[in-house]
């Protein structure tokens, strides 16, 4: 493998690098709210940036997130591109990526994706139900953590209605688009925030990502892809987005955290106590130190699976191994950049509270350690408890005992 970014890749990373350091600064983002931050967005749109994801893969849009992360910018940029644009582009239809992408290129749509970045697809309460005269159809039994429970049908030409909430979706408020699983059979479903039968409530989470709780109440929807073969539908969409997510969402995080251990340093070599830095004490080192390995750490597992999903490689585990990391060291990392600034850290006006709320999120929305390794152990060993609701299909191929280890 080799980690090396083209040139297409790293003029993207300094762009963005540029944009979110200009106009994503501390009194900017106080002054902003939980909304998004409308200049920088057009600004990222003008110059190209999520059409960029397209052309530079999944290794240029963690590049690029990195430095989102580094600013904790107000944008639904990492929503945007893995619900929307590399979701679609991937798996759309000819006639929807002719119709859906260049608007999300612009900047005139903003998708989001109502499942999280983890194991158990949609915690939706409901059904997922199509029209009367589907030539598909099928009863999904569910339960309350995130199954359907109905009956689902779906038409010839890809179209359905859609009933269920979803307690909390990222960027919902900020959306125009948003990609919704079928919780029984993994189908992919568009729907717009605008049409009839949708709802939106805004939600306050950890960080302030205009975050909001989705209501559809027989909701019109299109399949993504809805003459692709129906294997693909149901399987190899669904697993894809997730690696996406998982894996440009980790990359994320590395920015976060890093952004976090900067301010941290910057401080310590700056602050003096007993008329010397903070930064010359032995504590102060050791826990900066492993901070930086956590960041290398949670940097390497997510370049190594963006790399394997462009190279055409399986990335599920290497997806898998980078949330984990992102979770884990990435709330290490967060702790310690606001306990080495000392009381000021905990100040919720100080820029590095923002990283600290931040890395929370990811790391909720990645899933708990234990949650993310007991799932990857599962994907390993291909044993999986009888009472779990994985994402992947219960039919799946049991991997081969000399299966890559991540």
């Amino acid at each position: 493998m080799d980690f090396t970014s083209t040139p297409e890749q790293s003029a993207a990373r300094e762009l963005a690098a540029e944009i979110f350091g200009d106009l994503s600064t501390p009194e900017r983002l106080a002054a902003g709210g939980s909304g998004t931050d409308a200049a920088l967005w057009k600004a990222l749109c003008a110059a190209g940036l999520p059409g960029a994801a397209e052309e530079t893969g999944l290794l240029g849009l963690v590049l690029m997130l990195e430095e989102q992360g580094r600013t904790t910018a107000q944008v639904p940029f990492a929503a945007t591109c893995v619900y929307g644009l590399l979701a679609i582009g991937a798996h759309g239809s000819a006639e929807q990526r002719a119709r859906l992408l260049p608007p999300l290129r612009t900047g005139e749509a903003v998708a989001t994706g109502a499942f999280p970045a983890r194991r158990g697809g949609v915690r939706a309460e409901g059904a997922v139900v199509g029209t009367a005269d589907g030539t598909e159809n099928g009863t999904a039994n569910g339960k309350a953590d995130g199954t359907a429970d109905g009956t689902a049908k779906r038409t010839a030409d890809g179209t359905g209605r859609l009933t269920g909430v979803v307690p909390v979706v990222p960027w919902l408020c900020a959306a125009t688009h948003v990609l919704v699983p079928d919780g029984a059979t993994r189908t992919l479903w568009l729907v717009r925030t605008d049409a009839a039968g949708v709802r939106r409530d805004p939600v306050e989470t950890t960080a302030p990502w205009s975050a909001g709780r989705l209501t559809l109440d027989g909701a019109q929807a299109e399949r993504l892809g809805p003459h692709a073969p129906a294997a693909c539908l149901v399987s190899d969409a669904y697993a894809d987005i997730l690696a996406l997510a998982r894996t440009a969402f980790a990359g994320l995080q590395a920015g976060v955290a890093a952004g976090s251990l900067a301010r941290a340093v910057a401080h310590t070599t700056t602050r003096e106590q007993f008329g010397r830095p903070l930064s010359t004490n032995q504590g102060v080192l050791l826990r900066a130190a492993d901070a930086h390995m956590d960041i290398e750490a949670i940097r390497v597992t997510a370049y190594e699976a963006a790399w394997r999903r462009d190279a055409g490689l399986d990335a599920g585990p290497h997806a898998l191994t980078a949330a984990w990391w992102a979770s884990e060291a990435g709330t290490r990392v967060v702790h310690t950049g606001q306990h080495l600034h000392g009381g000021i850290g905990a100040d919720l006006d100080h820029p590095v509270h923002r990283h600290f709320l931040w890395g929370r999120q990811l790391a909720g929305y990645l899933g708990s350690g234990a949650e993310v390794l007991e799932e990857l152990g599962e994907l390993l060993t291909g044993v999986r408890p009888a009472t779990t609701d994985s994402v992947e299909p219960a039919d799946r191929p049991t991997p081969s005992p000399r299966t890559e280890a991540p």
